[in-house]
């Protein structure tokens, strides 16, 4: 389960990484200071810093299996989830703020990376438990 991981984990990653193109090719860094964005640029990075964190945990785990960094590889990676929320419930239009750069988002790419995230999240989840015996 650990490599299953790992390989949705990349599949989230190579959506997401099309995903910050797309808003920094449609201006989300130049929107900033105008505050004509529902993504603040402080959300829109710390998100994949946080996720990439926690893949590099489980990179250790997997390769050590030590059950301490399949634990901490969840918990950044729980905080890197609900970043990712947090940007999905204003994408969908909830929240304050002006529409954006994220506005061109296709539908499709969004679902993908929630999707393939959500699986990623459970498998590391079952994962740690059944090292830990949990």
């Amino acid at each position: 389960m650990g490599l299953a991981a790992i390989v949705t984990w990349l599949i989230t990653a190579t959506v997401g990484i099309y995903l910050l193109y797309l808003w920094l090719s449609g201006g989300g860094l130049r929107r900033q200071a105008t505050k004509v964005t529902r993504f603040p640029a402080t959300l829109v990075f710390s998100h994949p810093v946080l996720a990439v964190s926690a893949l590099g945990c489980w990179i250790a785990y997997v390769l050590t299996s030590e059950r301490v960094f399949a634990w901490v590889s969840f918990g950044v990676l729980t905080l890197a989830a609900l970043l990712g929320f947090v940007m999905f419930t204003r994408w969908l239009g909830g929240g304050r703020h002006a529409r954006g750069a994220e506005n061109g988002f296709p539908m499709i790419a969004v679902l993908l990376h929630g999707a393939a995230a959500l699986t990623t999240f459970v498998l590391v989840l079952l994962t740690a438990a059944v090292a830990t015996g949990a």
